[in-house]
């Protein structure tokens, strides 16, 4: 990978987290009150990658869609943090929003309307959007309503002819069981590179084993950098493991954009000409310091919101 640009298509979401209060949130109680910690944060797969690398030094650009109630705010939350954001507004929905129940452990489960994320199609692209980019990042929701495949077919087919390299993040088991792991493959296979977690990989290749679903990966696309959560990462190229790095100690707060964070020091690492063991260990080092704290994407002073301070731009 060359030094110039990263360019993600992904999802901007309004992350509704709720934090365990007491009480496993794990373990709701049906019909009466759960007492829970409640905060606001922009997330999003696709825009908590552009934002993490970024934070880590690469040029980081991001096309999204978002929607007429808090489009302004989420592109301050990306400029902020080092992104250019290229946005098209939806006025006919809002933003895409997550409801994330995290329990004790850190672990989430997560309700999703994917609201103006979920129509982002051919319309929102232009060719100048790989200008000065030296690799396209597609984040796999992208794919999982038509309008968003017809554009990553797009996108992919234009980074292949400028010669721009690409990867690609399945992003979430549920939807790419919905979607066909086979059609997956074959939708993506112009990216030589994709970045599962082990539970993706085992869906997409119908392996246990870690090594096997990353070997049988990169058989497919070149190369597969498999997210291990705790135990670490591994990579494998043409069906061979190249390097494997295990997990680093962190409390866990909250794991929600762990994994997109993985994928930016990865692919920022890459960038900058680092082998696969120095790619994988930028990328365990971000998750680490990802799942120390609320939210998917780095800290930044004065962007953390309550609901009071989000309520007007989502009501007026």
């Amino acid at each position: 990978m060359s030094t110039a640009g990263l360019l993600v298509i992904g999802d901007v979401v309004t992350d509704v987290v709720a934090l365990h209060g007491g009480t496993a949130l794990a373990h709701l109680a049906v019909g009466t009150d759960t007492a829970a910690d409640i905060v606001l944060r922009p997330g999003g797969s696709g825009a908590n990658t552009a934002s993490w690398a970024a934070h880590l030094g690469a040029d980081a650009r991001i096309l999204t869609r978002v929607g007429f109630d808090t489009g302004e705010w989420h592109a301050a939350e990306l400029r902020r943090r080092g992104v250019r954001p290229h946005l098209r507004v939806d006025p006919e929905r809002p933003t895409a929003v997550v409801i994330a129940m995290v329990d004790v452990t850190g672990e989430r489960s997560m309700l999703t309307n994917r609201g103006a994320g979920g129509h982002i199609g051919v319309d929102d692209w232009d060719e100048s959007l790989l200008d000065g980019v030296g690799h396209l990042h597609l984040s796999g929701y992208t794919l999982f309503a038509e309008p968003g495949l017809q554009l990553s077919r797009l996108a992919l087919a234009e980074a292949a002819r400028r010669g721009v390299t690409a990867s690609v993040d399945p992003a979430s088991t549920g939807f790419l069981r919905s979607f066909g792991a086979g059609r997956f493959v074959e939708e993506t296979l112009s990216a030589r590179l994709i970045v599962p977690n082990l539970d993706e990989a085992r869906l997409l290749t119908g392996e246990s084993s870690p090594e096997r679903a990353a070997e049988r990966l990169s058989l497919r696309y070149g190369a597969a950098a498999v997210k291990l959560g705790s135990r670490g990462a591994l990579m494998a190229r043409g069906g061979k493991l190249t390097a494997r790095v295990p997990g680093l100690p962190a409390e866990v707060v909250d794991s929600t954009g762990a994994g997109d964070a993985f994928a930016a020091g990865l692919l920022t690492a890459l960038l900058r000409g680092a082998d696969d063991e120095a790619a994988l260990d930028a990328g365990r080092r971000a998750g680490a310091e990802a799942v120390a704290a609320v939210g998917g994407r780095p800290r930044v002073a004065g962007s953390e919101v309550g609901t009071n301070q989000l309520y007007p731009l989502i009501t007026n």
